[in-house]
Protein backbone atom coordinates (compact mmCIF):
# COMPACT_ATOMS: atom_id res chain seq x y z
CA UNK A 1 0.00 0.00 0.00
CA UNK A 2 1.33 3.67 -0.51
CA UNK A 3 -1.72 5.84 -0.56
CA UNK A 4 -1.34 9.57 -0.73
CA UNK A 5 -1.04 11.85 2.20
CA UNK A 6 -2.93 15.26 2.22
CA UNK A 7 -3.08 17.98 4.33
CA UNK A 8 -6.40 19.88 5.84
CA UNK A 9 -5.95 21.68 8.37
CA UNK A 10 -2.96 23.13 10.51
CA UNK A 11 -2.82 25.37 13.23
CA UNK A 12 0.73 28.01 14.91
CA UNK A 13 1.55 29.86 17.89
CA UNK A 14 4.40 32.08 17.39
CA UNK A 15 5.94 35.25 18.80
CA UNK A 16 4.15 37.19 16.15
CA UNK A 17 1.00 35.45 16.56
CA UNK A 18 -1.38 33.13 18.90
CA UNK A 19 -2.92 31.38 15.46
CA UNK A 20 -2.67 31.00 11.69
CA UNK A 21 -4.48 34.54 10.71
CA UNK A 22 -2.11 36.35 13.36
CA UNK A 23 1.15 34.68 12.36
CA UNK A 24 -0.14 35.68 8.48
CA UNK A 25 -0.57 39.29 8.93
CA UNK A 26 2.51 39.66 10.49
CA UNK A 27 4.32 37.76 7.84
CA UNK A 28 2.42 40.16 5.68
CA UNK A 29 3.44 43.34 7.21
CA UNK A 30 7.18 42.09 7.93
CA UNK A 31 6.68 42.10 11.76
CA UNK A 32 9.58 40.34 13.94
CA UNK A 33 9.05 39.10 17.42
CA UNK A 34 12.24 39.81 18.37
CA UNK A 35 12.58 41.35 21.74
CA UNK A 36 13.10 41.23 25.51
CA UNK A 37 12.31 38.20 27.80
CA UNK A 38 9.33 38.96 29.98
CA UNK A 39 8.38 35.62 31.03
CA UNK A 40 11.32 33.43 31.11
CA UNK A 41 13.53 34.12 34.11
CA UNK A 42 17.18 34.39 33.23
CA UNK A 43 20.44 36.64 34.14
CA UNK A 44 20.29 36.77 30.38
CA UNK A 45 17.19 38.70 30.21
CA UNK A 46 19.13 42.12 29.12
CA UNK A 47 22.01 40.72 26.71
CA UNK A 48 20.26 38.13 24.79
CA UNK A 49 16.77 39.40 23.57
CA UNK A 50 14.26 36.41 22.21
CA UNK A 51 11.37 35.69 20.34
CA UNK A 52 8.89 35.03 22.94
CA UNK A 53 5.27 34.43 23.25
CA UNK A 54 3.47 37.23 25.15
CA UNK A 55 1.64 35.26 27.35
CA UNK A 56 2.31 34.25 30.64
CA UNK A 57 1.70 30.20 31.02
CA UNK A 58 -1.73 31.10 33.23
CA UNK A 59 -2.59 32.95 29.72
CA UNK A 60 -1.90 30.14 27.92
CA UNK A 61 -3.84 27.49 30.11
CA UNK A 62 -7.08 29.92 29.73
CA UNK A 63 -6.61 29.70 25.80
CA UNK A 64 -6.11 25.92 25.49
CA UNK A 65 -8.59 25.33 27.90
CA UNK A 66 -6.95 23.85 30.81
CA UNK A 67 -6.72 24.25 34.65
CA UNK A 68 -3.91 26.20 35.90
CA UNK A 69 -1.68 24.98 38.47
CA UNK A 70 -2.45 21.42 37.10
CA UNK A 71 0.91 20.51 35.80
CA UNK A 72 1.30 21.62 31.91
CA UNK A 73 4.46 22.46 30.92
CA UNK A 74 5.01 25.18 28.63
CA UNK A 75 5.71 22.76 25.45
CA UNK A 76 2.38 21.06 26.67
CA UNK A 77 -0.01 24.68 25.97
CA UNK A 78 1.55 25.71 22.82
CA UNK A 79 1.38 22.22 21.70
CA UNK A 80 -2.59 21.92 22.62
CA UNK A 81 -3.52 25.30 21.18
CA UNK A 82 -1.64 24.55 17.90
CA UNK A 83 -3.40 21.22 17.24
CA UNK A 84 -6.68 22.16 18.74
CA UNK A 85 -6.44 25.09 16.29
CA UNK A 86 -5.24 22.52 13.23
CA UNK A 87 -8.04 19.60 14.23
CA UNK A 88 -10.42 22.80 13.66
CA UNK A 89 -8.98 24.20 10.29
CA UNK A 90 -9.16 20.50 9.30
CA UNK A 91 -13.06 20.44 10.28
CA UNK A 92 -12.63 17.27 12.01
CA UNK A 93 -15.49 16.11 14.66
CA UNK A 94 -14.37 14.88 17.75
CA UNK A 95 -14.64 11.42 16.33
CA UNK A 96 -12.82 11.98 13.76
CA UNK A 97 -10.13 13.51 16.27
CA UNK A 98 -10.53 10.37 18.64
CA UNK A 99 -9.37 7.93 16.11
CA UNK A 100 -6.48 10.14 14.79
CA UNK A 101 -2.99 9.45 15.61
CA UNK A 102 -0.68 12.06 17.42
CA UNK A 103 2.94 12.53 16.50
CA UNK A 104 4.78 15.34 18.42
CA UNK A 105 8.06 16.96 18.27
CA UNK A 106 10.47 18.19 21.28
CA UNK A 107 13.70 18.27 22.78
CA UNK A 108 13.75 19.90 25.85
CA UNK A 109 9.95 19.20 26.68
CA UNK A 110 9.27 20.48 30.06
CA UNK A 111 12.91 20.89 31.12
CA UNK A 112 11.24 24.95 31.29
CA UNK A 113 9.66 24.31 34.87
CA UNK A 114 12.34 21.29 35.80
CA UNK A 115 14.64 24.26 36.02
CA UNK A 116 12.18 26.60 37.98
CA UNK A 117 11.72 23.66 40.44
CA UNK A 118 15.32 22.67 40.44
CA UNK A 119 16.19 23.34 44.26
CA UNK A 120 12.85 22.07 45.95
CA UNK A 121 13.63 18.88 43.22
CA UNK A 122 16.83 17.88 45.21
CA UNK A 123 14.79 17.70 48.32
CA UNK A 124 13.02 14.50 49.03
CA UNK A 125 10.91 15.83 51.97
CA UNK A 126 9.71 18.94 49.44
CA UNK A 127 6.35 19.14 49.03
CA UNK A 128 4.11 21.83 46.78
CA UNK A 129 2.59 22.73 43.81
CA UNK A 130 5.68 21.79 41.66
CA UNK A 131 5.32 18.22 42.49
CA UNK A 132 2.64 18.24 39.06
CA UNK A 133 6.00 18.87 36.70
CA UNK A 134 7.86 15.94 38.38
CA UNK A 135 7.68 14.55 34.91
CA UNK A 136 8.07 16.90 32.87
CA UNK A 137 11.20 16.63 32.04
CA UNK A 138 10.63 13.48 29.79
CA UNK A 139 9.99 15.12 25.99
CA UNK A 140 7.23 12.21 25.59
CA UNK A 141 5.30 13.70 28.32
CA UNK A 142 3.89 16.59 26.51
CA UNK A 143 2.46 14.63 23.98
CA UNK A 144 1.02 12.22 26.56
CA UNK A 145 -0.83 15.15 27.87
CA UNK A 146 -2.06 16.53 24.58
CA UNK A 147 -3.69 13.33 23.78
CA UNK A 148 -5.12 13.41 27.42
CA UNK A 149 -7.04 16.45 26.71
CA UNK A 150 -7.84 15.64 23.01
CA UNK A 151 -9.14 12.24 23.60
CA UNK A 152 -6.95 10.42 21.50
CA UNK A 153 -5.06 7.05 22.23
CA UNK A 154 -5.25 5.18 18.90
CA UNK A 155 -1.43 6.13 18.06
CA UNK A 156 1.10 8.43 19.82
CA UNK A 157 4.56 8.57 19.43
CA UNK A 158 7.15 11.89 20.44
CA UNK A 159 10.26 12.69 17.70
CA UNK A 160 12.98 13.91 19.18
CA UNK A 161 16.25 15.01 16.39
CA UNK A 162 17.19 18.10 17.48
CA UNK A 163 15.68 21.20 14.74
CA UNK A 164 14.54 18.79 12.19
CA UNK A 165 11.93 17.13 14.76
CA UNK A 166 8.75 18.76 13.32
CA UNK A 167 9.67 17.82 9.83
CA UNK A 168 10.56 14.43 10.77
CA UNK A 169 6.94 14.03 12.98
CA UNK A 170 5.67 14.95 9.80
CA UNK A 171 7.22 11.83 8.02
CA UNK A 172 6.17 9.68 10.45
CA UNK A 173 2.61 10.26 10.24
CA UNK A 174 2.80 10.30 6.40
CA UNK A 175 4.45 7.23 6.26
CA UNK A 176 1.28 5.59 8.53
CA UNK A 177 -1.17 6.70 6.57
CA UNK A 178 0.78 5.58 3.58
CA UNK A 179 1.49 2.08 4.57
CA UNK A 180 -2.47 1.79 5.83
CA UNK A 181 -1.95 2.16 9.56
CA UNK A 182 -3.82 5.28 10.24
CA UNK A 183 -6.40 7.04 7.90
CA UNK A 184 -5.63 10.65 10.50
CA UNK A 185 -2.37 11.96 11.66
CA UNK A 186 -1.80 15.13 13.87
CA UNK A 187 1.72 15.91 13.55
CA UNK A 188 3.80 18.65 14.40
CA UNK A 189 6.51 20.49 17.33
CA UNK A 190 6.26 22.32 20.39
CA UNK A 191 9.34 23.90 21.97
CA UNK A 192 9.29 26.77 24.76
CA UNK A 193 12.22 28.37 25.43
CA UNK A 194 14.19 27.42 28.82
CA UNK A 195 17.28 28.42 30.48
CA UNK A 196 19.18 25.12 28.57
CA UNK A 197 18.69 26.16 25.55
CA UNK A 198 20.02 29.84 25.89
CA UNK A 199 22.44 28.88 27.98
CA UNK A 200 23.16 26.03 25.77
CA UNK A 201 23.26 27.84 22.44
CA UNK A 202 24.88 30.65 23.78
CA UNK A 203 27.77 27.93 24.92
CA UNK A 204 28.16 27.57 21.30
CA UNK A 205 28.97 30.96 20.35
CA UNK A 206 26.02 30.99 17.70
CA UNK A 207 23.68 33.74 19.00
CA UNK A 208 23.37 37.06 17.48
CA UNK A 209 23.11 39.91 20.18
CA UNK A 210 20.95 41.68 17.18
CA UNK A 211 18.45 41.12 14.87
CA UNK A 212 19.17 37.56 12.52
CA UNK A 213 20.51 38.26 9.09
CA UNK A 214 19.90 35.15 7.32
CA UNK A 215 21.98 34.62 4.33
CA UNK A 216 23.68 37.95 4.27
CA UNK A 217 27.90 37.78 4.30
CA UNK A 218 27.42 39.71 7.61
CA UNK A 219 25.47 37.25 9.47
CA UNK A 220 26.40 36.76 13.00
CA UNK A 221 24.44 34.09 14.44
CA UNK A 222 20.48 32.92 15.43
CA UNK A 223 17.49 34.03 17.40
CA UNK A 224 15.84 31.75 19.50
CA UNK A 225 12.44 31.75 19.55
CA UNK A 226 9.11 29.24 20.96
CA UNK A 227 6.16 28.50 19.41
CA UNK A 228 4.13 25.27 17.97
CA UNK A 229 2.96 24.33 14.67
CA UNK A 230 0.55 21.31 13.51
CA UNK A 231 -0.72 20.19 10.60
CA UNK A 232 -3.72 18.08 10.16
CA UNK A 233 -2.71 14.76 7.21
CA UNK A 234 -5.31 12.07 5.55
CA UNK A 235 -5.64 9.48 3.42
CA UNK A 236 -6.29 10.61 -0.22
CA UNK A 237 -9.66 8.55 0.39
CA UNK A 238 -11.33 10.67 3.06
CA UNK A 239 -11.08 14.04 0.68
CA UNK A 240 -14.56 12.12 -1.06
CA UNK A 241 -16.45 13.28 2.69
CA UNK A 242 -18.59 15.81 2.38
CA UNK A 243 -17.08 19.61 3.00
CA UNK A 244 -13.57 17.95 2.82
CA UNK A 245 -11.04 19.92 0.97
CA UNK A 246 -6.95 19.91 0.76
CA UNK A 247 -4.81 22.61 1.05
CA UNK A 248 -1.66 20.73 -0.36
CA UNK A 249 -0.40 17.20 -0.55
CA UNK A 250 2.71 16.22 1.03
CA UNK A 251 4.14 14.43 -2.50
CA UNK A 252 7.97 13.78 -1.42
CA UNK A 253 9.87 14.12 1.84
CA UNK A 254 13.53 12.54 2.52
CA UNK A 255 15.24 12.41 6.31
CA UNK A 256 18.76 11.22 6.57
CA UNK A 257 22.19 11.78 8.34
CA UNK A 258 25.24 13.63 7.50
CA UNK A 259 27.06 12.07 10.03
CA UNK A 260 29.59 14.83 10.39
CA UNK A 261 29.70 16.53 13.37
CA UNK A 262 27.56 16.94 16.16
CA UNK A 263 26.66 20.47 16.52
CA UNK A 264 27.40 21.39 12.23
CA UNK A 265 26.15 20.74 9.05
CA UNK A 266 28.48 19.34 6.51
CA UNK A 267 30.10 21.96 5.04
CA UNK A 268 29.78 21.24 1.64
CA UNK A 269 25.85 20.23 2.14
CA UNK A 270 26.19 16.89 1.54
CA UNK A 271 23.21 16.00 3.51
CA UNK A 272 20.94 18.58 2.62
CA UNK A 273 21.32 18.30 -1.09
CA UNK A 274 20.25 14.27 -0.73
CA UNK A 275 17.55 15.17 1.18
CA UNK A 276 16.25 17.74 -1.43
CA UNK A 277 17.03 15.06 -4.31
CA UNK A 278 15.30 12.48 -2.49
CA UNK A 279 12.22 14.65 -2.24
CA UNK A 280 12.00 15.65 -5.28
CA UNK A 281 12.38 12.21 -6.74
CA UNK A 282 9.05 10.98 -4.37
CA UNK A 283 7.41 13.34 -5.95
CA UNK A 284 8.40 12.65 -9.56
CA UNK A 285 9.83 16.88 -9.34
CA UNK A 286 12.45 18.23 -11.52
CA UNK A 287 14.24 21.05 -9.79
CA UNK A 288 12.73 23.13 -12.50
CA UNK A 289 9.52 22.72 -10.91
CA UNK A 290 10.29 24.06 -7.69
CA UNK A 291 8.46 27.66 -6.55
CA UNK A 292 9.77 28.20 -3.50
CA UNK A 293 12.41 26.77 -1.12
CA UNK A 294 11.54 27.67 2.55
CA UNK A 295 15.10 27.10 3.72
CA UNK A 296 16.27 26.53 6.91
CA UNK A 297 18.58 29.53 7.61
CA UNK A 298 19.16 29.63 10.68
CA UNK A 299 21.53 33.00 10.28
CA UNK A 300 24.74 30.86 11.13
CA UNK A 301 27.89 30.95 9.43
CA UNK A 302 27.80 27.33 9.28
CA UNK A 303 24.26 26.36 8.10
CA UNK A 304 23.61 29.27 5.87
CA UNK A 305 27.16 28.70 3.95
CA UNK A 306 26.62 24.71 3.97
CA UNK A 307 22.17 24.91 2.82
CA UNK A 308 23.49 27.31 0.46
CA UNK A 309 25.93 25.19 -1.01
CA UNK A 310 23.27 22.68 -1.31
CA UNK A 311 21.18 24.65 -3.29
CA UNK A 312 23.47 25.89 -5.49
CA UNK A 313 24.91 22.37 -6.39
CA UNK A 314 20.88 21.18 -7.04
CA UNK A 315 19.58 24.16 -8.72
CA UNK A 316 22.76 25.60 -10.67
CA UNK A 317 22.25 29.19 -12.31
CA UNK A 318 18.11 28.32 -12.09
CA UNK A 319 18.34 28.91 -8.42
CA UNK A 320 13.79 29.22 -7.16
CA UNK A 321 13.30 32.49 -4.69
CA UNK A 322 13.99 31.27 -1.42
CA UNK A 323 13.81 32.99 2.27
CA UNK A 324 14.18 32.41 5.58
CA UNK A 325 11.32 33.23 8.05
CA UNK A 326 13.61 32.57 11.18
CA UNK A 327 13.82 36.15 11.45
CA UNK A 328 9.80 36.25 12.13
CA UNK A 329 9.56 34.04 14.65
CA UNK A 330 13.58 33.25 15.94
CA UNK A 331 14.92 30.11 15.46
CA UNK A 332 12.25 27.62 16.85
CA UNK A 333 14.40 24.29 17.46
CA UNK A 334 12.25 21.15 17.54
CA UNK A 335 9.24 23.30 16.61
CA UNK A 336 10.37 24.82 13.48
CA UNK A 337 9.91 22.33 10.60
CA UNK A 338 6.03 22.34 11.78
CA UNK A 339 5.99 26.08 12.26
CA UNK A 340 7.31 26.27 8.83
CA UNK A 341 5.06 24.37 7.11
CA UNK A 342 2.68 25.75 8.13
CA UNK A 343 4.09 28.93 6.87
CA UNK A 344 4.32 27.57 3.42
CA UNK A 345 0.69 26.33 3.36
CA UNK A 346 -0.08 30.05 4.19
CA UNK A 347 1.78 30.32 1.42
CA UNK A 348 0.06 28.53 -1.03
CA UNK A 349 -3.57 30.10 0.35
CA UNK A 350 -2.13 33.71 -0.33
CA UNK A 351 -0.31 32.87 -3.59
CA UNK A 352 2.59 34.77 -1.26
CA UNK A 353 6.31 34.44 -0.75
CA UNK A 354 6.98 35.79 2.64
CA UNK A 355 10.28 37.85 2.48
CA UNK A 356 13.83 37.34 4.55
CA UNK A 357 14.03 40.19 6.67
CA UNK A 358 17.67 41.87 7.53
CA UNK A 359 18.79 40.93 4.34
CA UNK A 360 21.56 43.68 2.59
CA UNK A 361 24.87 41.98 1.36
CA UNK A 362 24.94 38.46 -0.33
CA UNK A 363 27.51 35.64 0.82
CA UNK A 364 30.49 35.95 -1.19
CA UNK A 365 30.63 31.71 -1.79
CA UNK A 366 26.68 31.72 -2.60
CA UNK A 367 26.25 34.75 -4.70
CA UNK A 368 22.34 34.44 -4.75
CA UNK A 369 20.21 36.73 -3.14
CA UNK A 370 16.95 35.67 -0.79
CA UNK A 371 13.56 37.12 -1.37
CA UNK A 372 13.62 40.57 0.60
CA UNK A 373 10.10 41.83 -0.57
CA UNK A 374 6.59 39.97 0.07
CA UNK A 375 5.73 38.54 -3.40
CA UNK A 376 2.14 38.25 -4.13
CA UNK A 377 1.40 36.31 -6.79
CA UNK A 378 3.70 34.32 -7.26
CA UNK A 379 2.36 31.71 -8.81
CA UNK A 380 3.17 28.96 -5.96
CA UNK A 381 2.91 25.13 -7.05
CA UNK A 382 5.11 23.61 -5.71
CA UNK A 383 7.52 24.22 -2.29
CA UNK A 384 10.35 22.84 -0.70
CA UNK A 385 11.32 23.41 3.17
CA UNK A 386 14.28 22.23 4.04
CA UNK A 387 15.15 21.46 8.25
CA UNK A 388 18.57 20.80 9.59
CA UNK A 389 19.27 19.40 12.94
CA UNK A 390 21.91 18.88 15.55
CA UNK A 391 23.80 15.20 15.31
CA UNK A 392 23.27 15.38 11.26
CA UNK A 393 19.66 15.24 10.97
CA UNK A 394 18.66 16.53 7.52
CA UNK A 395 15.05 16.79 6.37
CA UNK A 396 13.16 18.51 3.09
CA UNK A 397 9.68 18.38 2.94
CA UNK A 398 8.15 18.71 -0.70
CA UNK A 399 4.59 20.18 -0.67
CA UNK A 400 1.85 20.74 -4.03
CA UNK A 401 -0.59 23.50 -3.97
CA UNK A 402 -4.35 21.79 -4.26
Amino acid sequence: MNRRVFITGYGIITAIGSNGPENFASLRNERSGYGRLDFLQTVHRDEIYCCEIKLSDDALCRYAGVPTKAGFSRTTLLGLIAAREAIDSAGLTEAETTSAGLVSATTAGGIRELESYYYELQDPESTGDFLAFLDTGDPGEHTERMADILNMKRYLATVSTACASAANSIIFGARLIANGLADIMICGGSEALSKVTINGFNSLKILDRDLCKPFDHNRNGLNLGEGAGFLVLEAEERLGHPGKKAIAELCGYASLNDAFHQTASSPEGTGTLQAMRKALAMGGIAPEDVDYINAHGTGTENNDLSEGLSVRALFKDQVPPFSSTKPYTGHTTSAAGSVEAAFCLMGFEHDAIFPNLNFSRPMEELGIRPVTELRPGAGLRYILSNSLGFGGSTTSLLFAKC
